[in-house]
């Protein structure tokens, strides 16, 4: 399968089809009807002469349409689009998911992404067929849904929860999209069970417990296990199943949980502080767990390649897991440079521990860039250029001479990262494909990808190694994740010859 398809057969070909692997990646608006489709609808498909396709569903809306009530498009995962794409358009997208454009308005939007308000409107009508006021409408209108349909939370909770000013802007706005009221909506849900047993506190205001959409297949268990050896205690916990956190966020200190289910469903439960959090926060899950891949068109490349096919059918829909908070994942990875995962997790459990600060419910919150910046030489430990490098990020960061967002371009990113005293190539590209989402990053000089590698049969020096990746683009973090998952276990010994081998500018 190409992607993304653009051409207007292509997409004709995929809504007669119904096939599911296009959900999110454009709507199908239908003149003859006045409504809005995701591609898998399951209506009759309409003639070719009735059908206009749009990029986004804030754009059928500003032509006039509304959504399905039988297909629900607001319902489909997001597109993967947004973080195959590097442009303005996509770094917008990722933006007004995260919330900007409700706590700082589109004027704030327009400066992150270094244009006037009036410009950026433009760009993005041109290129999506809405500006910035009316995409971010359309999130709050999925945001509202997903909270009627999926939760028990009282209606004028659901309004300020997706970003609402008020209660009748919701209404207003749930009537216009969907041609349903919000009661009316909420009557529509398929019955859940309820909170699972043992989740405290899911019933307190802020709380969640919804159902996270996803492309299949899924390799949860990978993305699970990855963060089970990360996990840092008291902040993070995880299971075979599932994975728990502590996050600061805008309004306060967080708390979720994304567990699957036996029905291989992933769940996210949550408890917010301020109602506003919430659907910044689910825009964070799915980036954490990468639920907005395509994952058939990627395993669909990489077994195109006879070394890389045995890897794909030993790992079908293998993820590439994002970052809970961008400064953190900085601070993780410099800690994580040229020492093993295991030393790493020491290192900043022993941080955490120390500078960390304590939730009401017992939880642990990862410090703040300031506190790091302050008191970060009393905790860690190594190399005294390492350390100041550490801290000197962490001051640029809380000070805001380093930015560093999920809206970021990605090479001015890497450049700002590599212009800090101690941080490298492999740092800068590992935090841009987990902070970004990148789908496209490779990592030739790590040693567990050098290491899987040479176990796939593929060159296992760095030259040759990126050579033979190019021709895997655009979805060489992917194979990343391959032969990170290749890389033959180790022993300690080896682990520690295998790290002095490695280069140390990163520490210079």
């Amino acid at each position: 399968m190409s992607f993304p398809i653009t051409d207007f057969d292509e997409r004709y070909r995929a809504i007669s089809a119904r096939d599911t692997r296009f959900d999110g990646q454009f709507v199908t608006a239908v003149r003859s009807t006045g409504i809005y489709c995701r591609p898998s609808c399951p209506a009759r498909t309409p003639m070719q002469k009735n059908v206009t396709f749009y990029p986004t569903s804030a754009a059928a809306h500003e032509a006039g349409y509304r959504a399905c009530k039988r297909c629900l498009p607001e319902a489909a995962p997001g597109s993967p689009a947004w973080n195959l794409r590097g442009d303005t358009a996509a770094r917008a997208m990722r933006l007004i998911a995260s919330g900007v454009v409700e706590r700082e308005g589109v004027t704030g939007l327009a400066a992150r992404l270094g244009y006037s308000s009036r410009h950026l409107t433009r760009l993005l009508s041109t290129e999506l067929g809405a500006g910035p006021l009316a995409l971010a409408r359309a999130h709050r209108a999925h945001t509202a849904r997903m909270l009627l349909v999926g939760t028990d939370m009282p209606i004028s909770a659901v309004a300020f929860s997706a970003g609402f000013a008020s209660i009748r802007q919701c209404n207003d706005t749930i009537r216009e999209v969907f041609g349903l009221t919000p009661g009316e909506l909420r009557a529509r849900r398929r019955p859940t069970p309820g909170p699972r047993a043992g989740a405290e506190g899911l019933d307190a205001p802020g709380a969640i417990d919804l159902v996270l959409p996803y492309r299949g297949p899924l390799d949860a268990d990978g993305v699970f296990a990855w963060m089970a050896a990360r996990a840092l205690p008291g902040v993070e916990e995880t299971t075979a199943a599932s994975f728990r956190r502590h996050l600061r966020m805008a309004g306060g200190p967080t708390w979720f949980e994304v567990r699957q289910e036996d029905d291989e469903r992933l769940h996210l439960r949550a408890r917010v502080t301020g109602l506003g959090d919430l659907a910044p926060l689910v825009g964070t899950v799915r980036r954490i767990f990468d639920l907005d891949a395509d994952p058939l068109a990627v395993d669909d490349a990489l077994a195109a390649h006879p070394e890389l096919a045995p890897l794909v059918a030993r790992t079908p829909g293998i993820r590439v897991p994002g970052s809970a908070d961008p400064h953190e994942m900085l601070i993780r990875a410099m800690v994580g440079q040229q020492i093993t995962v295991v030393a790493a997790r020491t290192a900043l459990t022993a941080l955490a521990n120390a500078l960390g600060e304590r939730t009401a419910d017992g939880g642990l919150l990862f410090p703040t860039m300031q506190a790091i910046a302050e008191r970060g030489v009393d905790v860690l430990r190594g190399p005294a250029a390492r350390i100041r490098a550490i801290t000197g990020a962490a001051e640029a960061l809380a000070d805001g001479s380093l930015t560093l967002t999920v809206g970021d371009d990605g090479a001015d990113q890497r450049r700002a990262m590599l212009a800090m005293p101690g941080i490298g190539p492999w740092t800068a590209d590992y935090v841009r494909m987990r902070v970004l989402g990148d789908p496209d990053v490779f990592l030739p000089g790590d040693v567990a990808v050098r290491a899987g590698a040479a176990a796939s049969g593929l060159p296992a020096e760095p030259a040759p190694l990126t050579a033979w990746a190019e021709r895997t683009a655009p979805w060489r973090s992917y194979l990343t994740a391959h032969l990170w998952r290749a890389a033959p276990v180790r022993t300690a010994s080896a682990r520690r010859t295998a790290t002095k081998a490695t280069t140390s500018k990163e520490q210079s």
